[in-house]
């Protein structure tokens, strides 16, 4: 398997197991992963936050690790990188608000890279203007977000992934089996037992 340089944009309050578990499971699979968020140098963390289902209209949030980022946004080069991954959580929120970001999406889309995207990270791809004619799974919330965006809302169960061509979208993390498979797949990667 050759290895795939991966950039993971985050921030502040980005959900805890949407960014731990895929920078580590690439990790763990050979390939080079930079997670950077806007504003913050190599060494730095952003707060992370759990989000739970627990029966009310919303999930829960109760804080989470310290997530040490690894490399600087403000270093980056899209170019330099095969493949993008968005967590989810409060971060897209004001991560979307940022032009240098907007356009490190937009690049990936319009590259035909690898894109993951899971829960609010939808709303980056749904502000980047990336969306339109494309099948993007969210979480539920973010559903008007992609459908005003041009895109069609996959509506899928809590813990499966969706493909639409290099797009790969969950709603949350019970994904991260399904969804992780699936981005590997589209990155071309190989795993043998």
């Amino acid at each position: 398997m050759a290895t795939k340089k991966i950039l993971m944009i985050t921030g502040d309050f980005t959900e805890d197991y949407e960014t731990m578990v895929p920078f580590q499971a690439l990790l763990m699979v050979g390939h080079a992963v930079d997670a950077v968020c806007p504003g913050k140098k190599a060494g730095e963390s952003v707060k992370t936050a759990i989000h739970d289902f627990e029966g009310d209209q919303t999930y829960s949030e109760k804080p989470g690790h310290n997530f040490t980022l690894n490399a600087s946004f403000a270093d980056i080069d899209p170019s330099a990188y095969d493949a993008l991954v968005i967590p989810g959580g409060r971060a897209p929120e004001y991560l979307r608000l940022n032009p240098a970001v907007i356009a490190a999406v937009r690049h990936f889309m319009t590259a035909g890279k690898p894109v993951a995207a899971i829960c609010h990270g939808a709303q980056l791809l749904a502000a980047a203007g990336v969306l339109q004619g494309r099948s993007c799974s969210a979480y539920p919330a973010c559903a008007p977000e992609v459908a005003a965006a041009g895109g069609s809302y996959a509506e899928i169960p809590v813990d499966q992934a969706t493909v639409d061509g290099n797009l790969v979208t969950a709603p949350a993390w019970p994904a991260h089996p399904d969804w992780l498979a699936k981005f590997l797949k589209v990155l071309g990667s190989r795993i043998e037992a």
